[in-house]
């Protein structure tokens, strides 16, 4: 029966539906298989896909040194990644800058304080805890404690205001003297309690 629904589908089952159920069977689970072993093919064909080589300098220890720096320095058009992690057109170019100082014999803290008076203390992944980048290393701890501190100050004002207005409701309210309306006020009172009752 859902054999029917199949059939504009599968023009093969519509064809052997009157030959007889093994033919339609045997046609219909082949097509099936068939289609199901190609989907699989492409679904998995991106995962097999071999990736980009990595391009090796002139040497493996200045490969190797390139990585190991390029991991303490950030790449500047992404968003918290390091430069060896990076597929940003300008990070290939950075390390290919850091492959030239490195090829230059310069030491790493070297080409760290290169970099920085080039880019500034943003390329440092870690930067240095100095006068300038304090703001960067300590203003989420203050910004966390200015939180903590209001918001204990409003929870601490909250519960005296009520407190207070409590104190105050059940001492002095029956002593509170009344204050007279106006001869219109009056009448807009009582015309509203006439129609509450």
């Amino acid at each position: 029966m859902t054999l029917h629904r199949l059939s504009p589908v599968f023009p093969s089952a519509t064809a052997s539906l009157n030959s007889g159920a093994g033919v339609l069977t045997f046609r219909f689970s082949f097509v099936f298989v068939l289609s199901f072993a190609l989907a699989c093919l492409a679904f998995f064909a991106n995962a097999v896909q071999a990736k980009e080589a990595v391009p090796l300098g002139d040497a493996p220890w200045v490969e190797a040194r390139m990585v190991h720096i390029s991991e303490e320095l950030r790449c500047l058009v992404c968003q918290n990644e390091t430069l060896a992690s990076s597929r940003a057109d300008l990070a290939k170019d950075l390390r290919d800058e850091v492959r030239d100082l490195i090829r230059q014999g310069k030491t790493d803290p070297e080409i760290k304080t290169y970099l920085v008076a080039r880019y500034g203390d943003f390329v440092l992944y870690r930067p240095e805890v100095k006068p300038s980048t304090w703001a960067l290393w300590w203003g989420p701890a203050v910004m966390l404690g200015l939180g903590l501190i209001t918001a204990l100050w409003a929870v601490r004002t909250r519960r005296k205001n009520a407190a207070a207005d409590a104190a105050i409701d059940a001492d002095t309210a029956p002593h509170l003297p009344q204050v007279p309306f106006s001869a219109e006020a009056q009448k807009l009172v009582d015309s509203v309690m006439k129609n509450r009752e």
